[in-house]
């Protein structure tokens, strides 16, 4: 099921409730994997999601092309995070993915007319989490998670499934989310704002940029 009536922010909300109990009672803070898109999207997310786990930051994200804007994307998604770690409850972690455009291009074979929005970018969404999966499951965290869901154009629903499919492919708990809501887009806006961050005009693929 892709999400149905499900409030994906309310099972986050329990579960951050619960998580805060259980470090205040035993101290152990969770660790979490998360995938970041970009440095826009992330900057809400690394604020929240901080306050309550042991984030390492992965950028990985085969899609993006030319490499120069792959590289800018990275390198704003540092910066940030070295600008706000003075300020975080719990220091980010960040760890740099290979730039493997190949694997992307491999997956879109036959896909490349797939408006946007479609299987082509549900397949970019699983490409990009199960290597976060994977990760995750080596690194023995307690959960892994996307920035994804914050844009408004992304299927927080699918994002969801596939999350949760992978979860149980490979013993690691999904972090449930869908990071626009509470006005984490509009924070994140703010946040771009006030560290100049570069926004992007597309996702980050040639179709996307061309459509």
């Amino acid at each position: 099921m892709a999400g149905g009536m499900r409030n994906y922010q309310r099972e986050l909300d329990a579960l951050l409730k619960k998580i805060e109990s259980e470090t205040a009672e035993t101290g152990r803070v969770p660790s979490l994997f998360l995938h970041s898109c970009c440095a826009p999207c992330s900057s809400y997310v690394l604020e929240y999601l901080s306050r309550y786990f042991s984030v390492t930051d992965y950028f990985y994200n085969p899609n993006i092309s030319p490499e120069e804007e792959y590289r800018k994307r990275e390198e704003e998604l540092l910066r940030f995070i070295d600008a706000i770690n003075g300020s975080v409850l719990h220091p980010i972690r960040f760890e740099a993915g290979p730039y493997e455009p190949e694997m992307f291009y491999q997956m879109a074979k036959g896909l490349e007319q797939v408006p946007e929005g479609g299987e082509r970018c549900f397949r970019c969404y699983e490409l990009r989490l199960r290597r976060a999966a994977e990760l995750a499951k080596a690194g023995g965290y307690d959960y892994f998670c996307t920035t994804l869901s914050i844009s408004p154009l992304k299927n927080a629903g699918k994002l969801m499934e596939i999350g949760e499919g992978l979860s149980e492919e490979y013993g690691v708990a999904y972090l449930p989310s869908d990071f626009k809501k509470k006005d984490g887009y509009k924070r994140s806006i703010e946040l771009s704002g006030e560290y100049g961050l570069y926004r992007q005009n597309y996702c980050g693929c040639v179709f996307s940029r061309r459509g």
